[in-house]
């Protein structure tokens, strides 16, 4: 990763229009570097592609179509997140902010926006077998495409330090893109494109990994884009709220509020919330800044992280589809759909944790294995007649396994751990500084 100081350019609050500038990088050492509200006008329109692929999701999971479903998420979310990634490193390394930068960014935009239009298309071909539609995904990234590789040509021109990285970049994101155009006009059959899709994800996660940890890089900020990562954590949190929301007015629509209604709406936001309080326990920018290598293992976790939050948004629309006789699937099967996700983040969020610090912790051990339990216990109250809110509710409570152990004892492991990953000195434990929670 690249250690230089370039210029920090001025924001847009300091002068009165947005005139070209030179884009020669950022300060990766910035103080106080804060998302801009661009970069949050950017983050809405994956509002709405996060809710088309849950929203997907969620119908082929309650028809039954658990394989099919699954399968089409898991290609929606790798194309969902990593637009998003690529856009958001960029601008970490390189947001001039003047005009040209903001025309490129309507332009990806919109390409995010035409992506996820193409969803609905590409998990009905899934369902139905056949050939894979991918057209209209892969016509939004070639729109973002073009902004992405105009803002790293525009990089490669001006700063010279970093032109190879720069072209770099420009060269990986290009010849994936050929390979997914390629793919999408041959409409091959699930398998081969899954081959196919393999060997393009290698080139899409592979390229940017190479230039950063081999070619010195891009001065990207190690608290801005930690905060970037959170922003988008809680975007995609609010999948959960409006799946809770969806559930409830189909048990309210069906038998009017009642004991069960209630249970169900304070599972539903009790979860958000507990997976936001895990979340933000990961001190990420604090390693980050002392650590940036480990930046790539820990930027592309998130895609499964993301996916897991969308998922289980996902599975409480398929609750809700439960309770108004439109699902194949039994209880077991409803709360499986949201307690498989939230396992999915545990175990993401240990690995990550584990990952950061770079040592094992008994006691986070314990605290993960006393999340799984509570989870295997909600489906098994569910298997054996127990009511769907109660089941919910103690899905609710895996993330608060967690959240307990750390305000209680778990933040003096961490504390001791990020003063022998930064190397602070000191006497007893110190409380670590918190994630920015957006």
């Amino acid at each position: 990763m690249s250690s230089s100081t370039p210029r920090t350019p001025p924001t847009a609050g300091t002068g009165f229009n947005h005139r070209l500038m030179r884009m020669t990088g950022r300060d990766p050492g910035e103080a106080h570097r804060a998302a801009t509200p661009l970069e949050l006008l950017f983050d809405l329109t994956f509002v709405i592609a996060f809710g088309q692929a849950g929203e997907e999701l969620a119908h082929l999971l309650a028809a039954g179509e658990v394989a099919a479903g699954i399968g089409a998420f898991v290609f929606a979310m790798f194309a969902i997140c990593w637009a998003w990634i690529n856009f958001s490193w960029f601008a970490s390394a390189y947001d001039t902010d003047d005009w040209f930068y903001r025309v490129t960014t309507l332009v990806q935009m919109v390409g995010v926006i035409v992506l996820a239009l193409g969803l609905p298309t590409l998990f009905a071909s899934v369902e139905h077998g056949g050939s894979l539609l991918i057209g209209g995904v892969v016509a939004g990234y070639v729109v973002m495409r073009i902004g992405l590789v105009a803002q790293w040509l525009r990089a490669a021109v001006q700063d010279r330090a970093r032109r190879r990285v720069a072209l770099g970049y420009a060269g990986f994101v290009t010849a994936a893109q050929v390979g997914w155009v390629l793919l999408a006009l041959a409409a091959p059959d699930f398998l081969t494109a899954f081959v196919v899709a393999v060997l393009l994800y290698l080139v899409e996660l592979g390229g940017p990994a190479f230039l950063e940890t081999r070619l010195g890089g891009t001065p990207w900020n190690a608290g801005h884009i930690a905060e970037r990562y959170g922003l988008l954590t809680i975007i995609a949190l609010g999948e959960v709220l409006f799946g809770t929301v969806t559930s409830v007015a189909a048990l309210v629509a069906a038998h009017g509020w009642s004991v069960e209604a209630a249970l169900v709406a304070v599972a539903g936001v009790g979860l958000t919330f507990g997976l936001w309080w895990t979340y933000f326990i990961i001190p990420s920018s604090a390693i980050l800044r002392r650590h940036r290598r480990r930046a790539v293992v820990w930027g592309y976790s998130h895609v499964l992280l993301f996916s897991a939050i969308a998922a289980t948004g996902a599975g409480l629309h398929v609750v809700a589809y439960f309770v108004d006789g439109e699902a194949s699937i039994g209880v077991t099967g409803a709360i499986v759909s949201v307690a498989a996700p939230v396992l999915l983040f545990s175990v993401v969020l240990f690995l990550l944790y584990t990952y950061l610090v770079h040592e094992g912790d008994p006691f986070h051990v314990g605290l993960f294995a006393g999340t799984v339990v509570v989870l295997v216990a909600a489906v098994w109250l569910a298997a054996v007649g127990g009511s769907l809110g109660l089941s919910l509710m103690l899905v609710t409570l895996s993330p608060a396994v967690v959240v307990v152990g750390y305000e209680t004892v778990g933040y003096r492991h961490q504390a001791a751990a990020l003063a022998r990953q930064i190397g602070e000195a000191g006497g007893g434990p110190v409380r670590p500084p918190r994630e920015p929670s957006g």
